[in-house]
């Protein structure tokens, strides 16, 4: 295609958007009339072929916004019905900018060049995906159900890797839309949403959890059995005098990491108060603050205020 024949056309209209139309706007007129005109959908239709080209090769230039500036400049130039020479003396201008050696290829060859027909990767298409915490710790298989330029939509099957973290990004090489004229094709990048587990959390390559456990285990000590992500269980021993808020690590139990490591758990005990007591705890606990009315629990708290 001569610059002349590409200047002259309206890629504006073919997409059926205005001059002012934003990247969303015509992105959105392509798709729409994409599938309208597709060759699949089309059947061998001539003129709906033709106007698949016509339309196609209008996104081409308006969807890059250097190749969209450089079309949009040339087109005000040709509607004033000459090129000025931006290397000549002001008023100097192309009598008649399709003539002989004046054709308008020569004249903007350095300002657009040919560049349009040469190959173009497809464009890198991006989704989202939600996944269960225990899924992104020990890592799945995703079925997307997707539609790319266009086409009826198919399923990919993504494969998220274990210890996958919320709000990262995986990509998927050659997923994404389709390349031009035998350019290679976009990729497909998913931004991973993870849901809170009620008991767990991650820090970087360890899990954590806060694990209740009555007065009586943290004050006489207690070993007590902690359930794991992958639904066992480990056994924790609580020294006595164990405090609320301490925690505690157990090796190993934590997230898969390179070369077959694993992170580490953290237990966090909390200790309970109960909000309803029997007479009889009552009574035990009114004997127990007797037998220790001599220890001043906040002995040490105002030492530190009045400092």
């Amino acid at each position: 295609m001569s610059a002349r024949d590409m200047y002259e056309k309206d890629y504006y209209s073919a997409l059926g958007v205005t001059k002012d139309s934003e990247a969303t706007a015509i992105k959105k007129a392509y798709r729409k009339l994409a599938r309208e005109f597709h060759p699949d959908t089309s059947k061998g239709d001539k003129k709906d072929e033709s106007r698949f080209k016509e339309i196609s090769e209008a996104y081409e230039i308006l969807s890059d916004p250097k190749s969209r500036a450089e079309y949009d400049e040339a087109r005000a130039l040709y509607a004033g019905g000459g090129f000025r020479n931006r290397n000549a003396n002001p008023g100097t201008e192309y009598s008649d900018m399709f003539s002989g050696s004046g054709d308008l290829s020569d004249v903007l060859s350095g300002l657009f060049g040919q560049r349009s027909r040469g190959p173009r990767r497809g464009a890198d298409l991006q989704t989202e995906a939600t996944i269960s915490f225990r899924d992104s710790i020990s890592g799945l298989t995703l079925p997307l159900r997707l539609s790319v330029d266009g086409r009826a939509a198919t399923t990919i099957n993504a494969r998220i890797p274990a210890g996958v973290g919320d709000g990262s990004k995986i990509r998927l090489k050659g997923k994404g839309g389709a390349g031009e004229r035998n350019a290679p094709a976009g990729d497909l990048f998913i931004q991973i949403h993870v849901t809170a587990h009620p008991v767990f959390s991650r820090k970087g390559d360890n899990l954590t959890a806060t694990v209740p456990v009555t007065f009586t285990e943290a004050a006489l000590g207690a070993d007590i059995e902690v359930p794991t992500l992958d639904s066992g269980t480990v056994r924790v021993r609580l020294a006595p005098g164990t405090a609320s808020g301490r925690t505690l690590r157990v090796k190993g139990k934590g997230i898969a990491k390179a070369h077959g490591a694993f992170g580490d758990l953290l237990v966090t005990i909390e200790v309970v108060v109960p909000q309803r007591l029997e007479a009889n705890e009552k009574e035990a606990l009114e004997k127990f603050a007797e037998a220790t009315a001599h220890h001043d629990a906040r002995a040490e708290f105002q030492r530190k205020a009045r400092q």
